[in-house]
């Protein structure tokens, strides 16, 4: 059920709400371009300004107006064991079809601490969760051990990596039963995971290229290593774009100049400074991209 290529959504604002018109568009926008599955409220979609109404908002609108055409996964994370599991019963009442869960930030919780908050969420709400492992944000590394622990739990049902250490995620291949789901949280790194055993990615670039990641993935699965690898070294220099500043600041840069969403951020998140601004454009000719 969770393969391929799936976006972490960026969430549209207009006058500092949440722009449900743009939301949908762009949900449409994926799905017609063969994107896999949809991750709402993740890194990406700034989740971390949103109040929690806001949070099941966004959630809401993207189930409805999936409407069952791929899986959404619901970011529902916090460094908040109880707070995480009331915002993952929330996403669950709302229709998402599993939850990502980040590791707890700021707090740096042990790798015993971390095991102790995934397995209580997961005894509390039965929903599929997707562990999310982003050291360079949270503070915390979650390790290969503390992962095949977790994936006994049967509604622990896979991970997405961001660390960008292939040689932990292959340790951590080799701790989990073969149906545990390892999904690249890295869109540099989705060709080299794949190549270890992973299955795909949630992808920060397939917001603005998303047939392109879809083919990547796709074509890896479906045996077609070559085209998988020559997709791999075109996006490249996409994927290192959308890092330019912190994300989700470039991605929603790009689609501003593609005239899909508005240029609006929560603070403490602001638009691109205009030296980005300017190789960011470069970047998105380049490659192909139509800028209005």
């Amino acid at each position: 059920m969770f393969k391929g290529s799936m976006t972490a959504l960026v969430t549209p604002f207009s006058g500092g709400r949440i722009d449900a018109e743009a939301l949908r568009r762009h949900i449409d926008f994926q799905i017609d371009n063969g994107i896999d599955g949809l991750v709402p409220c993740g890194t990406t979609g700034e989740a971390s300004t949103l109040t929690h109404e806001e949070h099941i908002e966004v959630v809401r609108i993207t189930v409805e107006h999936v409407n069952g055409r791929v899986p959404v996964i619901a970011g529902s994370g916090s460094n908040s064991t109880e707070e995480a599991a009331r915002l993952t019963l929330r996403v669950k009442e709302v229709g998402a079809d599993a939850s990502l869960m980040i590791t707890p930030y700021y707090n740096k919780p042990t790798q015993e601490g971390l095991y102790q908050h995934f397995s209580y969420v997961a005894g509390k709400v039965d929903i599929p969760i997707i562990l999310y492992n982003v050291p360079g944000r949270t503070g915390v590394n979650m390790l290969p051990e503390t992962v095949g622990r977790l994936a006994g739990i049967p509604n622990i049902v896979g991970l997405k990596d961001a660390t960008s250490d292939l040689k932990q995620a292959s340790y951590t291949f080799q701790m989990v039963p073969d149906d545990f789901v390892i999904l690249s949280g890295e869109d540099a790194m989705v060709y080299p995971l794949m190549s270890i055993g992973g299955r795909g990615v949630i992808s920060v670039v397939s917001n603005i290229a998303p047939r392109q990641m879809a083919d990547l993935t796709g074509s890896f699965l479906g045996g077609d290593v070559g085209k998988a690898r020559e997709l791999h070294h075109r996006l490249l220099p996409l994927c290192d774009a959308m890092f330019i500043e912190t994300n989700p600041i470039p991605v929603k840069g790009a689609l501003f100049m593609m005239g899909r969403i508005k240029d609006e951020f929560r603070l403490p998140m602001v638009p691109l400074s205009e030296g980005s601004r300017v190789k960011l454009r470069k970047t998105l000719g380049e490659f192909g991209i139509k800028l209005s």
